[in-house]
């Protein structure tokens, strides 16, 4: 079977246009350039936690709740996590728009039978590819 036809294209287009307005907001800051580079290397962390296999989440979840402090650490940082979430929605909705869009490219890949390396690039370069467009809509326009 031809790459062409087992490769999710309208993911591929939701994960293009849901990173847009992401690079147009950073954009309009602008930012130096490490903060572009973080930006970038956070995306990348994203992508490669989605291709992680379930059993090195729970390896990493046995670590984060080993002890009574740090499950307390735990859910002050998650309680904060949900305050920040209500008193910045919008910020929030665009962050899940992001998640669901990368999130249903990883199904989709995987429903195709596709490798996971194969996925997580496609995806990592649709992904950086709509930042920079949004970047570069924000400078031209």
């Amino acid at each position: 079977m031809s790459i062409l036809k087992i490769i999710p294209w309208f993911s591929l287009t939701l994960v293009l246009l849901s990173y847009s307005p992401l690079g147009w907001v950073i954009s309009e800051t602008k930012p130096p350039w490490f903060v572009w580079l973080l930006v970038v290397v956070a995306i990348l962390l994203l992508l490669a936690s989605l291709t992680t296999p379930w059993s090195k989440i729970a390896e990493y979840h046995s670590i984060l709740f080993k002890s009574n402090f740090r499950s307390f650490g735990v859910t002050v940082f998650a309680a904060f996590l949900f305050f920040m979430m209500i008193a910045w929605f919008r910020v929030f909705l665009d962050t899940l728009l992001i998640l669901s869009a990368t999130i249903l490219a990883k199904i989709d890949f995987q429903a195709s039978d596709c490798k996971k390396g194969l996925g997580f690039w496609f995806t990592s370069f649709f992904a950086l590819s709509g930042l920079t467009a949004g970047a570069l809509f924000n400078r031209l326009i």
